[in-house]
């Protein structure tokens, strides 16, 4: 009877903890991922926020009492000087107009798409009127008031605008923050530049390629994908049946096993998930990134402090649905231990001699 129970335990604790552990965050994962909330409504509301958030970038650089290193200042007030604020700049250049549109638009047939509200079909997504959008003479008018509104370069700050401009590649985030002495051919560069960057943009981008190959018809792919995802339950519940079964020979004692089994599985996912969505709202916050090697520059700690949402978002869609089938296993576990107090104790009788 010990060895049993020895061994229904390892069992238990060595293979069935840990795969119960993994299949709730794969249940919760493939959720979240497949969702169409994931997919189509947070992104919309997401790109519904930024502009204001951008313009919250702008108003927070206006506070003196906000230290920042004078490169990044120097920029921050020359782009305060052009009177263009991003948001106006954005629906001036039609961007705005794109992301609410075409792209909102797309986003929300993907969404009905997902939960069987529409038969599945190939979605383009239009890229050309973002294109328009970066190369628009509004765009054009904004990067020459920007450098224009710098101050005048000192010796040192002259040669590396003319380093720049003669090795025929400019990137914005190494100019120097000043105004060089040939204003035309730095306008120029920065214009090719940003003209070489969009034209690496695919002037499409396709949602459900191949839509024949798709089996779930109507049904809802979010749905259907995560009915299914629910099979993957049947391997840690085999594994911890299997030593329930070994260790305990009472129909009271297999349910208290398997019930304190499939808690010692799902609540450590049940505080992690909750602990990841506080650490991540955190960290995206700006408050670890104030302190990581790969964010030193007071500019990156004011993009996060206004932006940070947007991963918090993010994460937060992603581990809402790990934490949420991580409770609804711990139910169970907790409904079986109850049900084990009201189960007959006594073992079934031996067979008899012959």
């Amino acid at each position: 009877m010990a060895g049993r129970k020895i061994l229904g335990s390892l069992l238990i604790v060595l293979i069935g903890l840990p795969v119960l552990f993994g299949m709730i965050w794969a249940v919760g994962l493939v959720r979240a991922t497949v969702s169409s909330e994931f997919l189509s409504d947070l992104p919309r509301k997401i790109i519904a926020d930024i502009p204001a958030s951008i313009d919250d970038v702008f108003a927070a650089t206006e506070s003196e009492s906000r230290w920042m290193d004078e490169s990044a200042r120097a920029w921050m007030r020359a782009a305060r000087e052009t009177g263009i604020r991003p948001g106006e700049l954005m629906e001036k250049t039609g961007m705005l107009g794109w992301l609410q549109g075409e792209l909102s638009s797309s986003l929300s047939r993907v969404g009905g798409i997902m939960r069987g509200e529409a038969p599945i079909e190939p979605i383009m997504i239009d890229m050309r009127p973002l294109k328009a959008a970066l190369l628009h003479p509004e765009m054009d008018r904004f990067f020459e008031s920007l450098v224009q509104f710098l101050p005048p370069c000192d010796d040192q700050g002259l040669k590396a605008w003319e380093n720049r401009l003669s090795a025929g590649f400019v990137r914005f985030e190494d100019l120097p923050a000043c105004r060089p002495a040939d204003m035309v051919a730095a306008q120029a560069a920065l214009r090719a530049e940003r003209t070489r960057e969009v034209e690496k943009m695919d002037d499409s981008v396709q949602v459900f390629d191949d839509v024949e190959s798709y089996p779930f018809g109507r049904v809802g792919i979010s749905r259907a994908v995560s009915t299914l995802s629910y099979l993957l339950f049947l391997f840690p519940a085999l594994i911890i049946l299997c030593g329930v079964l070994l260790a305990n020979r009472t129909s009271a004692g297999r349910m208290r096993w398997g019930g304190i089994s499939i808690l010692a599985g799902s609540l450590p996912v049940v505080l992690m998930a909750l602990l990841l969505k506080r650490v991540v709202g955190w960290a995206a916050g700006g408050r670890w990134m104030h302190w990581s090697w790969g964010w030193r520059s007071d500019w990156d700690t004011l993009l996060m402090d206004k932006l940070g949402w947007i991963p918090e978002r993010i994460m937060s869609a992603l581990f809402t649905p790990v934490f949420n089938t991580a409770v609804v296993v711990a139910v169970i576990g907790v409904v079986l231990v109850a049900l084990s107090y009201s189960t007959r104790q006594t073992a079934p009788a031996a067979p008899p001699q012959a």
